[in-house]
């Protein structure tokens, strides 16, 4: 079979967090992969987290909506280190998750691990390795930047090598 009938997968990614969450939108494409369109939502530190959430609920939905993905693949917290960051990232996280749920899109959720063995094969790679891998396997003259958006294209790239092409 040529590369021309291979299916195509577009998957957004997301590194979840209440002032800044990272976005990656790769295309899938056989064993392929191409970048669409990376970067950062942001909400003011001036606002109230409620106000700090309905913003992210807003601006997800609206990159929801101009990307229209086939998968949305989110980094969860399975342990923290610190409390206090803690819960404002588990509550932009749940934001996201309701965001998606309410466009209808497949969701799956990978730990900072499973992205990390994903991409690097090595659990405890750092956020160097991890780089230069996203880097590499995008095919890009640069590592992305800022760091928020280079994990959420790690968090797509990962979600497309553990699940198969439905178009």
């Amino acid at each position: 079979m040529g590369n021309e009938n291979w299916k195509i997968l577009l998957i957004l990614g997301i590194d979840p967090g209440t002032a800044t969450t990272g976005f990656g939108f790769v295309q899938k494409r056989g064993d392929a992969f191409k970048v669409l369109r990376f970067g950062t939502v942001t909400t003011s530190p001036k606002n109230t987290s409620a106000q700090r959430l309905d913003n992210l609920y807003r601006q997800i939905n609206l990159l929801l909506k101009k990307t229209k993905p086939d998968l949305v693949a989110i980094e969860c917290l399975y342990f923290f280190k610190n409390l206090k960051t803690a819960i404002p990232v588990a509550q932009a996280a749940g934001v996201i998750i309701l965001a998606v749920q309410r466009n209808r899109v497949k969701i799956i959720e990978l730990t900072p691990l499973e992205t990390k063995m994903g991409i690097c094969g090595y659990g405890r790679a750092d956020k160097n390795q991890m780089q230069k891998m996203v880097k590499n396997i995008l095919h890009m003259q640069e590592i992305p930047k800022p760091d928020d958006a280079a994990d959420a294209l790690a968090i797509a790239i990962c979600a497309g090598l553990k699940y198969t092409t439905k178009r």
